[in-house]
């Protein structure tokens, strides 16, 4: 499979006023998201539940493991003013041929919840997707039944695309519906300044 020119997925720091998103280095990162990652709002609604650190240790390695085959790339994100680990999030379902890519897997650690750590974090991912790798898509999705999700997805500015009912069958073994989310190319221009609006408040 070949890739389209500027579409290389390799470790990189992507770098805002409030965060810092740095490639997962489990040596480095792990420890602060440990400190954060067992909090169960975090896991309501993802199709991976945890409530061990042993099964939050093999989520984090899974996510190393996909950085070391190019399948994905995972972020830890950072808040700058303090230094300290505020969560994670991943470049994920990447396919340079369609030049297309999916951001997901985020959680954020209570204290940075609605404050501007994920907005600024989304806006530093659509900018390296489209202006970086020059991607046509960008796709996000969540739960059906994760409705704070949704609505933060639509105060981004994505189009809603639909839903795909029973689309996966969760680790518990109940049947989930997907709401999918996207930005294509020619809508990044508005979102990003929407996006810088949101920071500016």
């Amino acid at each position: 499979m070949s890739m389209k020119p500027g579409f290389e997925v390799r470790p990189v720091t992507l770098e805002g006023e409030h965060v810092r998103l740095e490639t997962l280095d489990l040596a480095r990162h792990g420890p602060g998201l440990e400190a954060i990652g067992l909090d169960p709002v975090l896991w309501r609604f993802t199709m991976q539940r945890i409530h061990t650190i042993e099964e939050l240790h093999d989520y984090l390695a899974t996510a190393a493991e996909e950085l070391r085959t190019g399948v994905a790339l995972p972020f830890a994100t950072i808040h700058r003013a303090s230094g300290a680990v505020a969560g994670c999030t991943r470049f994920g379902n990447i396919v340079p041929e369609h030049l297309r890519v999916e951001i997901g897997w985020t959680w954020v650690g209570e204290a940075f919840r609605r404050t501007a750590v994920n907005t600024e974090a989304k806006r530093l991912m659509f900018r390296h997707a489209f202006e970086t790798w020059g991607v046509q898509r960008v796709e996000l999705k969540t739960s059906g039944l994760n409705l704070p999700s949704q609505n933060a997805m639509r105060r981004l500015g994505l189009v809603e695309e639909g839903t795909l009912r029973r689309h996966v069958i969760q680790d518990d073994g109940t049947p989930r519906d997907n709401v999918y989310f996207s930005v294509i190319r020619e809508e990044w221009p508005a979102m990003d300044a929407r996006l810088a609006a949101m920071l500016a408040r």
